[in-house]
């Protein structure tokens, strides 16, 4: 008899997942084997080792284009550059979560199960030591995203989805502090995410049955030569296309955004806004550039239709927002919307211009949800409106670095937001999408207000009686700010390196 063949497997393709996925499993041992007092330390070097060890894989990956596993992975320029821009947001973003001198034992709730309200959960938000099983759940999210951008067939896409989501639904529960808020966050964000993943999963479904395979390259070559009712075709990319739009914060798919970035600890609400995003985008840039290139003339008005709701809805209803949260999520669906049009250009420099437009935007967020951190009262973070007025004249250089981030998300010149919404705005206008642009332009000038709302309230209005303190930053949360604020400026002063690096990374392989 002759002996199954298995398909070939390149393992140091696959190594930077793999590493992040053995060692939140070594994670989870330690949780078990390490004393409580020394878990914090030890899994916060494991996590930060890890991270490193994927990223030096990735760079040496570079200029790999391949398959492999039978096709489920496909490793090419935008899968590495994609990669490597999670592994380094998701260091920025670890340096959030492992801060724990702005609040004694850290964002993080000591026991999960402690009931809301009890002692036990009055002594726990005084000074107990947060949970460390956010790291090893870090991991596997941060690994899930790798695999995501890098899935090259449905299935595997719909798995890498369910690998990092899960995460983050715990994740989103485990605030120390306004423990209802935070769980009912994480249930929203559980259920609609379960919708949105039954949506793409039977979309999956629709796909097999009209291209009679999975893999991208199947579903390619079936559009091109279709011998199945393209009824399935559209049916299943619709489905498909809301299990997408949902993780990427687009209208009409984008109401559990305001209540989970609000819930969530700020340190996981600063990881979904820069590394979700980019995986979101990333498997929406595989998707429509690789297996539904052939019918762009299908999803283009629809796509785009989406995109004008989602930079209408994130930037009008970003103007009624009292609570400094939920104000950055409407403008985290903003630019969702600018990146969709990005990505409907469908040439070389929508998707360079999209891979440059993620990167900058998780740099300037990360910063912005690291100075959020830092305000606060008795009751921890003070984030309504309110409260921050006057913050400028009680500190000063906090007051001015946030201006600046607020000024890139406005996209001013000499900014990343400028830089970013330029590059996704020129390659629309080459693709055909000016309407697109047009609309962008208009609530860009529109979401502006906000942020300029915010700058005044913290330089011109008088400091209240309540007006909350700027703790001091420690080392961790001094570290992200620094690196947010410094590439917030570099990718707007001298963007050309990373524009250079996203145009070579730019070309997918089948």
């Amino acid at each position: 008899m002759e002996a199954l063949k298995l398909p070939a497997i390149d393992y140091g393709a696959l190594s930077p997942m793999l590493i992040l996925f053995g060692v939140a499993c070594v994670g989870v041992l330690v949780e078990a084997a390490v004393p409580r007092k020394s878990r914090h330390a030890v899994q916060l070097g494991l996590s930060f080792l890890a991270i490193v060890a994927a990223f030096v894989m990735v760079i040496v990956q570079h200029g790999t284009r391949k398959v492999t596993i039978g096709g489920a992975v496909a490793v090419d320029g935008p899968t590495l550059f994609l990669q490597g821009a999670i592994l380094v947001l998701g260091a920025v973003s670890l340096m959030l979560i492992g801060e724990r001198s702005i609040e004694r034992g850290g964002a993080f709730v000591s026991q999960a199960a402690i009931t809301v309200g009890s002692q036990k959960d009055l002594r726990q938000a005084g000074d107990q030591p947060g949970a460390t099983e956010v790291y090893p759940l870090t991991l596997f999210a941060l690994g899930g995203m790798l695999l995501f951008v890098s899935a090259n067939d449905l299935l595997t896409m719909f798995v890498a989805l369910e690998v990092f989501s899960l995460p983050l639904y715990l994740l989103c529960a485990l605030a120390r502090r306004r423990r209802l808020l935070s769980q009912e966050a994480a249930l929203k964000y559980f259920l609609l995410g379960s919708y949105a993943s039954a949506f793409f999963l039977f979309g999956v479904a629709l796909i097999y049955g009209f291209a009679g395979g999975i893999s991208l390259s199947q579903v390619h070559a079936a559009v091109d030569n279709p011998t199945q009712s393209e009824i399935l075709l559209y049916a299943g990319l619709a489905l498909v296309a809301i299990g997408l739009l949902f993780k990427a914060a687009l209208a009409p798919f984008h109401v559990w955004t305001p209540d989970v970035y609000q819930g969530a600890p700020t340190p996981i609400t600063a990881l979904m806004a820069a590394c979700t995003k980019v995986a979101a985008f990333g498997a929406l840039l595989r998707i429509l550039y690789v297996a539904f290139e052939g019918v762009r003339w299908g999803f283009q008005p629809v796509l785009g239709t989406v995109a004008v709701l989602t930079m209408l809805v994130g930037a009008v209803l970003a103007v009624t927002q009292t609570d400094m949260k939920r104000l950055l999520a409407y403008s985290s669906i903003a630019n969702a919307g600018y990146l969709l049009v990005g990505v409907l250009a469908l040439n070389k420099d929508g998707l360079s211009g999209t891979m440059f437009y993620l990167v900058a935007y998780g740099f300037s967020v990360l910063a912005a949800f690291g100075i959020i951190t830092l305000v606060r009262d008795a009751d921890g973070e003070a984030t309504h409106l309110s409260r921050w007025a006057g913050l400028g004249r009680k500190s000063p250089l906090f007051a001015l670095t946030f201006s600046f981030i607020l000024l890139a998300f406005a996209g001013i010149p000499l900014t990343s937001g400028f830089t970013s919404k330029f590059a996704v705005f020129g390659a629309a206008v080459e693709g055909g999408q000016t309407w697109l642009v047009i609309v962008g332009v208009i609530t860009s000038m529109l979401i502006a207000f906000p942020y300029l709302r915010v700058i005044v309230l913290l330089w011109l209005s008088e400091p209240g009686e309540t007006t909350p303190t700027v703790s001091i930053p420690g080392f961790l949360t001094s570290a992200a700010l620094a690196i947010g604020v410094i590439a917030t400026l570099a990718l707007g002063v001298v963007p050309a390196p990373l524009i250079d690096l996203t145009r070579d990374a730019a070309q997918f392989v089948r």
